[in-house]
């Protein structure tokens, strides 16, 4: 093995990765009641043996009106679990990816549309739509649905959701799960003051903000097995005045790492119409980096990374520990390999594919790094 950052072992609790490449969820908007179809065999087997080391599968509701459509993936029901075991021992028994999951709740951003339905990527369903809940009765932006704000009965339903999920994803032989507390969905809402209004323990204060989602971050850990590594995805600016800022996130990741976090995975913006981000390759990087300096855990660095060495640089510098890519693995769905080629790296390659590797096959040295 060469001296690639990127393509060195990691470990995180008692999960062993072969490199520090990340599949990062992305909703398919393609279950049937919270459950897996043929797409999912389809998306998800391909990408375990995408040259990853971990394959997380897409934000997956805990409970049915958690959901961002009416076809997002769920692990709310037996139905569910079943459907999502099939695509997860497929992926087990022909992928080299491990297999994490992201388990969270839309909250406000629930009853939408699917993306290819709706006039733009986010457009709240008129038909069949359903009550949403959130810290506050406060809608994401005009024409969108009011949610109801919660009750302390309702937030108590919530954690045993998450729970319930939880277990259902350890009897699956889930190897990593991923908190969705980013993006405007609800632990998100709880946090910026930009979505909760509430004036009681659960709002206010930074304090008070953080309680209910360390309360479920608490809660779910504790019913993961203590040797598989849990972490959380935050958004770690809200790119709007008032909301949350990245001194915010800092103080989160610190009471995440005392509740047994194992790594931060960071994203940002998504829970505010008037954002103002500034997009550009590696724009959410420098996130990730103050995190990692300023608490001492590993962090994942996602947002327009897509090239071998731009990834590489990212590890080797020492500003994120994994390298979490979307787009990059839609667009070619070995990007692990190729990436592998061009940092001089030997991926894991399914022994059908093995002829096609630069040693046996001309055409693949395009990929490999210049002489």
């Amino acid at each position: 093995m060469p001296d690639s950052a990127l393509f060195s072992p990691a470990r995180l609790r008692g999960l062993a990765l072969d490199n520090r490449v990340v599949v990062s969820p992305m909703c398919q908007y393609s279950a049937d009641d919270g459950s897996a179809s043929d797409w999912h065999m389809m998306h998800l087997g391909m990408l375990s043996s995408s040259g990853a080391g971990l394959l997380v599968i897409e934000a997956t509701a805990v409970e049915r009106d958690g959901r961002i459509t009416h076809g997002c993936l769920g692990l709310y029901s037996d139905e569910n679990e079943r459907a999502l075991k099939r695509v997860v021992d497929a992926c087990r028994r022909f992928g080299s990816a491990r297999i994490g999951i992201q388990l969270g709740h839309a909250g406000r951003k629930a009853s939408c549309k699917r993306p290819w339905e709706g006039k733009s990527p986010s457009d709240p369903l008129t038909e069949n739509a359903w009550q949403t809940k959130a810290p506050s009765a406060v809608p994401f932006g005009d024409d969108w649905h009011v949610p109801a704000a919660l009750s302390p009965e309702g937030l108590d339903a919530l954690v045993a959701a998450c729970v319930a999920a939880t277990r259902r994803a350890d009897r699956l032989g889930i190897d990593l799960i991923e908190v969705h507390g980013a993006h405007g969905y609800l632990l998100h809402q709880f946090l910026s003051p930009l979505s909760n209004k509430r004036e009681d323990a659960w709002g206010g204060s930074l304090e008070n903000r953080m309680r209910f989602p360390l309360e479920v971050f608490k809660a779910m850990r504790a019913a993961w097995p203590e040797t598989k590594p849990m972490g959380l995805r935050l958004s770690g600016v809200d790119w709007v005045e008032g909301g949350i800022t990245i001194e915010d996130s800092i103080v989160l990741a610190r009471r995440l790492k005392d509740l047994g976090c194992d790594y931060i995975d960071v994203s940002s913006g998504g829970n505010h119409p008037a954002q103002r981000i500034q997009i550009g390759p590696g724009y959410q990087v420098p996130f990730a980096e103050q995190i990692k300096k300023a608490v001492g855990i590993p962090v994942m660095a996602v947002g327009l990374i897509t090239d071998a060495q731009q990834a590489e640089a990212i590890v080797a510098g020492g500003r994120a520990d994994f390298v979490a890519l979307a787009r990059a693995f839609l667009d070619d769905p070995h990007w692990g390999w190729h990436a592998a080629y061009r940092l001089g790296a030997e991926p894991r390659l399914p022994d059908q594919y093995r002829r096609v590797g630069p040693k046996a096959w001309e055409p693949a040295k395009r990929y490999a790094a210049p002489a």
